[in-house]
């Protein structure tokens, strides 16, 4: 069942204007102990020390991490470039971000992907390598073109229970994530781009929303190992929700699996029910309510499961079910400080859609602070040959875009310079390794005026 004990490699998660964290894992003991060197990359423009400095080590490598270790590198240099080598002949190369509300010289936009969803040989092809991944390979095939900063991955890197589940321990989970790492397409999506990550259900178990109980423990094993190990900062100690602020955009990776109410039997417009529990809404809502430092107009929100309602079959796993806690988020998002917007960015449907949330006419809060979401996936997998996603009349949600068919889909996210008084970003999809559909949101300008001044202004 191809339990790739053998997998040795090096992948780059959270870099920020001043550092980055590396994963490397080695279980061959002959390769001990293992060394990590970083240097300015040869090919800076500015005519830089690259000398090797060592900046990590490890003598003994054990079962308990899966043969894994972290380094973080620190005092770094913003908007640079930097290589990495590892001693078992692994490394690659990473940009640091630039300082918060600009965008690195020479370039005129951030721009970072966005996906979720794979499972290895889907579609399944008797030709291809047992742990091939087709939608890797049109990753790849973009990636010198989009010169991307990073990869938010939004959940589902593994499912446990597809085609079936073989076990609750945490060496099954471990398995799981050693094959995602293990395919041949892997180091091509990997070697520059770095990875950051949030949970979904079938990292757990499908529609999970029994907090930390079994087998809850087992499957955060080995999602602490390779994935948080290397995330953005918790917000709070212990946590699984992160925040981070790259150049011109902010982002709160939400955790929609550990903290959730059960789904039932509650409905969905209950007070008592939560998807992220009191502490994580806390902080989310400060996250949106806080003003950003000048040049930075765009807050992503990171959810795993879709914000909308519109997707009519599955529902009860999505904020659709959880409508109270969700109105009290997009009242904050309608709320924040004038000249941002609010983005949602989400995965789980194995469909793309975009979707508008404009405030309730008439209400307190003018056209311009209306919220977009995106939702892609699945990266690497099947998609659904029925349509399940339906705008109703009514209910406020504007469909935007819908597109269902593709066994590969990513987004990528293009947010220019904000120097300007008002924030740009464009949302470009790629279906099976063509670019097919792209939109361009502006943010409302940067006044104090009343709703009707804003109004008038945003036109």
């Amino acid at each position: 069942m191809h339990p790739s004990h053998e997998l040795s490699f090096a992948r780059v998660g959270y870099v920020s204007d001043t550092s980055a964290k590396i994963l490397i894992r080695e279980p061959n003991k002959q390769q001990l102990p293992v060394f990590v060197s970083y240097r300015n990359a040869p090919n800076n423009s500015d005519h830089l020390d690259d000398s090797w400095k060592a900046v990590g080590r490890a003598y003994l490598l054990t079962n308990e991490t899966d043969y894994t270790f972290t380094v973080t590198i620190n005092g770094l240099h913003p908007a640079r470039y930097y290589q990495y080598a590892v001693s078992n002949r692994k490394g690659g190369h990473f940009r640091t971000a630039p300082v918060h509300g600009h965008v690195a010289s020479g370039t005129e936009k951030l721009t970072f992907l966005t996906s979720s969803c794979v499972k290895p040989r889907f579609p399944y092809s008797p030709f291809s390598h047992p742990l091939s991944m087709p939608g890797f390979g049109h990753l790849a095939r973009w990636l010198p073109d989009l010169k991307a900063s990073f990869m938010l991955f939004l959940g589902d890197f593994i499912y446990i229970d597809v085609p079936r589940r073989l076990g609750s321990d945490p060496e099954t989970y471990r398995r799981e994530y050693r094959q995602v790492y293990n395919s041949p397409d892997w180091p091509a999506v990997s070697h520059n781009l770095p990875w950051i990550h949030v949970m979904d259900d079938h990292e757990i178990a499908n529609d999970w929303d029994g907090n930390t109980t079994d087998p809850y423990p087992a499957a955060a094993d080995p999602w602490h190992i390779y994935h948080t190990s290397v995330n953005p900062p918790p917000v709070i100690a212990d946590a699984s929700y992160f925040q981070f602020t790259h150049g011109p955009a902010a982002f709160f990776l939400l955790d929609t699996r550990r903290y959730r109410s059960p789904s039932l039997p509650l409905s969905p417009d209950s007070a008592e029910k939560s998807m992220l529990g009191q502490a994580q809404l806390s902080s989310l809502l400060r996250f949106l309510a806080r003003r950003e430092p000048d040049g930075v107009k765009w807050k992503f929100v990171i959810s795993s499961i879709p914000f909308t309602r519109n997707w009519r079959f599955g529902s009860t796993d999505t904020w659709a079910n959880y409508l109270h806690e969700r109105q009290i988020i997009l009242e904050a998002m309608w709320s924040v400080p004038p000249g941002t917007g609010v983005v949602v960015l989400s995965g789980d449907r194995h469909e793309f859609a975009a979707t508008a949330f404009p405030p309730p006419e008439g209400s307190k809060w003018p056209v311009s602070a209306t919220v977009h979401e995106f939702s892609t996936s699945p990266l690497s997998m099947f998609y659904l040959p029925f349509r399940t996603y339906e705008e109703r009349e009514g209910e406020g949600e504007v469909c935007v875009k819908y597109v269902p068919d593709g066994n590969s889909k990513f987004g990528a996210v293009e947010v220019m310079d904000g120097k300007g008084e008002q924030g740009v970003m464009r949302f470009r999809l790629f279906v099976d390794g063509k670019e097919v559909w792209d939109h361009v949101l502006t943010t409302g300008p940067a006044v104090m005026a009343g709703r009707e001044g804003r109004e008038a202004l945003w036109g």
